[in-house]
């Protein structure tokens, strides 16, 4: 019987190493051609693109952001959202200002994500550029509301799909309280928050809106819708009051029919039809011709990833750089992720940018609503390095740079907004329930050992006195040093941040006026002033991103060759196979841990 067994055993490990020979060498050959055909498309160049008369096509179907991520799996086979960054947008834009051979851009936004409402009012200016530089715009949706109209606004022509749906809905949104809730669960909620106006945490504690979060949403959403009915009506030549009347009465005006909503806004002027597929492509083909190289009836097009093909997005070899380093996301320990401005990940993007001999200065580009205090401070610790070696910093700040998004500002040497960035919230969010109460009436008792008073507590047991004042003076200690940062980073009293802070959030504008940040303007604008303090006249600037495997970079290099980086669907999907099997091969290799640490420190190696 062990004669038996010690010749299944060795069988079994010979077959195990057979298989991973045959796996090595099944990784090797997968990597060799596809590296081979990297290299053969890289060598080869573009083809030639016969671009005259024709129409670009923009379908934005994407989500427009600050910095493209991507999750931690293999990025082809991952769930992803589409990304396209905003200079990539930018770029493309200013290349076609100056194409004559293009004749039109046609942009068809009826799946489009955006990031926030100044990213929206940003693409709308943008194409407001293209449209003044002489260029034709017509744009197309299967659906128009609030946010896709204002985008859409300075196009030449605005068509629906004559199935799809038109609405002007305003902007604000609604929020649930939960304290009957958890009165009714019994559950304790203990609210520690620094600041009147800090108001994370009046989900868990109030039945309603408190008036001073009703009034900081007031001011915060008035100017941007202000801004967007400005565009609308500079757009559409339409009066404000007429925008308004139908975003108050657009359910009644249409009477909730969808023909009779699009015919109204035909009428009044906000699109200027509705048409079919069949019948807008038709409308093309008569205002532009017939493309006669097709395979089929349509006019003559081009992608805008095509286009792009065309142009080097490089901007110079000089060896004068300014980094860019983005944050975007919920600031918190660990990596970068979707979603999530992993601060050490962050922070060893900016210390490779000061260590740099050729970096010259660093722009922070700030999208992030906040999170946590430690995380806050690893960034913050990185760029007081940057600082020591005497390098300018200047922030730029996206659709919202507020709470931590101000904290990891406070090093910056000049900081942007736009005028509907969402900023301050200078405050601590600090709240959770315990389970005592719960736990009593629904027959759960807890017991146990400890070496101390507090040793092993957890929310299943309720906060005496001591501890709670402990708590409470550990949250009045961060606002007091997020208080003091801020009044050192901008030259003002600790006594007139505290004025300005109790948690409440402002729009750019305002903030400018308070003293917050020092002038208005975009990336571009943050990127020429790290020049001027920098006193370079020539530089390069260079996007810091989160480090990717080798084997992700090998995929995202192929990607980038057939032209499917953007978040278009490659029309190669013969390569699937080959990319299924390399995943399959490497994950093979993957080491599996023992067990899984939530709390473990990473170092910032």
């Amino acid at each position: 019987m062990d004669t038996l067994k010690s010749i299944f055993t060795w069988l079994g490990k010979f077959l195990e190493k057979t298989r991973i020979v045959f796996l090595n060498i099944g990784t090797a050959l997968v990597l060799i051609l596809l590296t081979i055909g990297f290299f053969s498309l890289w060598s080869a160049g573009p083809a030639p693109i016969d671009k005259e008369g024709k129409v670009v096509i923009l379908d934005p179907s994407f989500l427009i952001v600050d910095e493209e991520s991507f999750s931690s799996e293999f990025p082809i086979f991952a769930e992803n959202v589409e990304q396209i960054t905003f200079r990539e947008f930018d770029y493309l834009i200013e290349q076609l200002k100056s194409d004559n051979e293009i004749a039109a851009v046609l942009i068809d936004f009826s799946s489009t994500g955006f990031a926030g409402p100044t990213t929206a009012i940003n693409v709308a200016e943008k194409l407001k550029s293209l449209k003044d530089s002489g260029k034709e715009i017509i744009a197309f949706s299967t659906y128009f509301d609030t946010t896709t109209l204002m985008m859409a606004a300075y196009a030449d022509e605005i068509w629906a799909h004559s199935g799809g749906a038109f609405t002007i809905n305003g902007v604000g949104g609604y929020r649930q309280y939960s304290k009957q809730l958890y009165e009714n669960l019994k559950f304790t909620v203990h609210d520690f928050s620094q600041g009147d106006f800090k108001s994370a945490a009046e989900s868990l504690t109030q039945t309603q809106m408190s008036d001073e979060d009703r009034k900081q949403r007031t001011d915060i959403l008035i100017p941007i819708w202000n801004k967007f009915k400005a565009i609308i009506s500079e757009g559409r030549d339409i009066d404000i009051q007429t925008i308004q009347n139908f975003a108050d009465n657009n359910f009644t005006i249409s009477n909730q029919a969808t023909f009779e909503n699009l015919s109204f806004a035909t009428d009044n002027g906000f699109i200027d039809g509705y048409k079919s597929y069949p019948e807008f492509r038709s409308y093309m083909i008569e205002k532009f011709g017939e493309d006669q190289t097709a395979d089929r009836l349509t006019y003559p097009n081009i992608s805008f990833i095509e286009f792009m093909e065309t142009y080097d997005m490089e901007t110079s070899s000089d060896s004068n750089k300014i980094a860019v380093v983005t944050v975007e996301g919920s600031i918190m320990r660990g990596e970068i992720e979707p979603g999530i401005a992993g601060a050490d990940g962050i922070a060893r993007l900016i210390r490779k940018a000061h260590e740099s001999s050729d970096v010259k200065a660093v722009v922070m580009r700030v999208n992030s609503g906040g999170g946590t205090v430690l995380g806050s401070e690893i960034i913050r610790d990185e760029l007081l390095e940057t600082q020591k070696k005497g390098l300018p910093i200047v922030v730029s700040m996206g659709d919202v740079a507020a709470s931590g998004g101000v904290y990891i500002a406070t090093p910056a040497d000049y900081i942007f907004a736009q005028p509907t960035t969402i900023t301050g919230s200078i405050g601590v969010a600090y709240a959770f329930p315990t389970l005592e109460n719960t736990f009593e009436y629904i027959g759960i008792n807890t017991d146990g050992v400890t070496t101390s008073k507090y040793a092993g507590w957890d929310i299943s047991q309720p906060i005496d006195e001591a501890h709670a004042k402990l708590i409470n003076a550990d949250a009045a200690k961060t606002y007091q040093r997020f208080v003091d940062l801020v009044a050192e980073s901008r030259d003002k009293t600790s006594d007139y941040i505290y004025s300005i802070a109790s948690g409440r959030v402002w729009t750019g504008t305002k903030a400018l006026e308070l003293g917050l940040i020092d002038e208005i303007g975009q990336i571009n604008d943050a990127i020429e002033k790290a020049a001027e303090l920098a006193d370079l006249d020539m530089y390069e600037v260079k996007y810091y991103k989160k480090e990717i495997s080798p084997e992700q970079q090998l995929i995202l290099d192929i990607l980038d060759e057939f032209n499917v980086n953007l978040g278009v669907k490659s029309k190669y999907t013969d390569l699937i196979p080959f990319f299924e099997i390399l995943s399959r091969t490497i994950s093979e290799f993957e080491p599996t841990p023992l067990y899984n640490c939530t709390s473990c420190d990473v170092k910032i190696n």
